[in-house]
């Protein structure tokens, strides 16, 4: 057997060109990459949820630690970390009274009930972008949790909760067509159930939904439950805490912290070793359950450059999935179009096309998919398609010593393919990236020509370009970590009007 390699854990570039491979050390001691002068945020709550939320950031501008955890460090205070002003003083809050959510919370139809709330919440942030004359920053959804709890797609509302019903099914819905007779009670009750078959038109998931609805508005959001910000006032019959995050809370702090920072418009991070006029594509598809075509799906690709900026373009819905096999391919065209898109953008924030591009997939790519891609591709860059896949389990086991695989070893199969362990034990944090005996990634160049180690170095580099969750590195490179996410939220709906955006506004 061959041995095993090491790829060095790869280095992050934060203020004053200081290099950590911790974004929480960076941060702590350098400050971010870019600053900001402060955060303005919008709040979309009841008035509970607003006093939720000012308790939280007030709670958040001095230390916070986390209860006998010693393998996550204590969050120092969101001044302290990020050299900006997040301040109460600075919130434009917008109302949703618990009389409003009453009313749209206790239909019978998870449809119905979801649309109308995501409704009542984006129309109170639509509204206030168009007449405020200062810009906000940031819009914080704070639900309650019986939103959460009944906005899902698989929710249930409880009988005796009821005080509504749907007025049409949602199999009637798929066929019904509104044709006006002369009687006009009849008029009015079909007029109705028109209104009430748009809901149908997009999944019952409240989070998925309103952010997919807002995406033609450009507008960020963070979306949070009451009981994540104010856990130790939801409590069960016992008197206990129903999410108790004491172990966590310096963690939780330090992800609200960043997520909110980055989507102000701050650059927490960048990578800071890895090679310029480099892009990486991660290709994203969903199956579309609404489609009567079991093989139609919306395609979708994730740019991400060295500076960590992420920009996501919608491709066609068409019949790109095999039932059979399981997998998703693009015509000739829509190929085209897609690449055709990452690439002018490069051009647009470079000036110049990118010297290499690697398009990163959960499948392998087919000759006529990949001989579209060439097409469009100037002849100065290089083109590399990389498959990257959790298919092929591969556990080691050390013969000494209490902790697993560490992170970045990798057993190298060929020139062609190779495991990657992104999880396992890291000696910085004394501490593995996960729960059981690590697995690895399996990566294979499935189309052009490239170092593998190279490609190895670049996917370790790029786990750590989560700015929604501030942690030591992901298990799944950025460009593929949210693929899954990004579908179901550009397939909420049919009628998602998505231009090319940046990555901020879908996480």
């Amino acid at each position: 057997m061959k041995d095993l390699i090491y790829i060095p854990e790869p280095n992050l570039l934060f203020a004053y060109k200081q290099k950590c491979a911790d974004v929480r050390d960076g941060l702590t001691l350098f400050g971010p990459l870019n600053r900001i002068f402060g955060i303005k945020s919008g709040v979309v709550a009841t008035q509970e949820g607003l006093k939720i939320f000012k308790n939280y950031l007030n709670f958040i501008q001095k230390p916070i630690y986390n209860s006998n955890n010693i393998t996550r460090p204590m969050f120092p205070g969101f001044e302290t970390v990020f050299g900006c002003k997040w301040e109460v003083d600075s919130i434009v809050f917008k109302e949703v009274t618990n009389e409003e959510i009453g009313k749209l919370l206790y239909n019978d139809s998870t449809h119905k009930r979801t649309y109308d709330l995501v409704s009542l919440f984006i129309n109170k942030i639509i509204i206030t972008n168009k007449n405020e004359d200062e810009k906000i920053d940031i819009w914080f959804v704070i639900v309650p949790d019986e939103i959460y709890k009944y906005c899902r797609p698989n929710s249930v509302l409880p009988k005796d909760l009821v005080q509504s019903k749907s007025l049409i099914s949602k199999i009637k819905a798929k066929s019904f067509k509104y044709e006006p007779t002369f009687f006009n009670d009849i008029n009015i009750e079909l007029i109705k159930q028109e209104k009430e078959v748009v809901t149908y038109n997009y999944d019952a998931q409240f989070h998925d939904q309103l952010k997919a609805r807002l995406l033609q508005y450009t507008i960020p959001t963070q979306i949070m439950r009451e009981s994540t910000l104010a856990w130790r006032e939801f409590k069960n019959k016992f008197g206990k805490p129903l999410r108790n995050f004491s172990k966590i809370e310096g963690h939780l702090a330090w992800t609200i912290a960043t997520a909110a920072f980055y989507k102000a418009g701050g650059k927490p991070w960048k990578l800071s070793d890895i090679r310029s006029g480099v892009c990486y594509l991660g290709l994203v598809y969903k199956q579309i359950e609404k489609s009567k075509d079991p093989k139609n799906a919306c395609c979708a690709a994730q740019m991400f450059l060295d500076n960590g900026d992420g920009t996501v373009f919608k491709g066609e819905v068409g019949p790109w999935y095999n039932p059979e096999k399981g997998d998703y391919h693009l015509q000739p065209k829509e190929a085209k179009s897609l690449l055709k898109q990452a690439l002018n953008s490069y051009r647009e924030q470079n000036g110049d096309f990118p010297k290499e591009i690697f398009i990163h997939a959960k499948t392998r790519f087919n000759m006529l998919e990949w001989n579209a891609f060439e097409e469009v591709t100037p002849k100065e860059t290089s083109l590399v398609g990389v498959t990257i896949t959790k298919t092929k389990p591969l556990k080691l086991f050390k013969s000494e010593g209490s902790y697993p695989i560490m992170r970045g070893n990798a057993f190298i199969v060929n020139d062609k393919g190779a495991f990657l362990w992104t999880v396992g034990y890291v000696p910085k944090i004394e501490s593995t990236l996960c729960m059981e005996v690590p697995n690895p990634l399996y990566v294979e160049i499935n189309k052009g020509e490239a170092n593998i180690e190279q490609v190895l170095k670049d996917i370790m580099a790029l786990t750590k370009l989560n700015y929604n969750a501030c942690i030591y590195a992901d298990g799944i490179p950025v460009t593929l970590r949210f693929a899954d996410k990004i579908g179901e939220i550009l397939t909420a709906s049919t009628d998602i009007k998505a231009p090319p955006l940046a990555f901020k506004y879908y996480i």
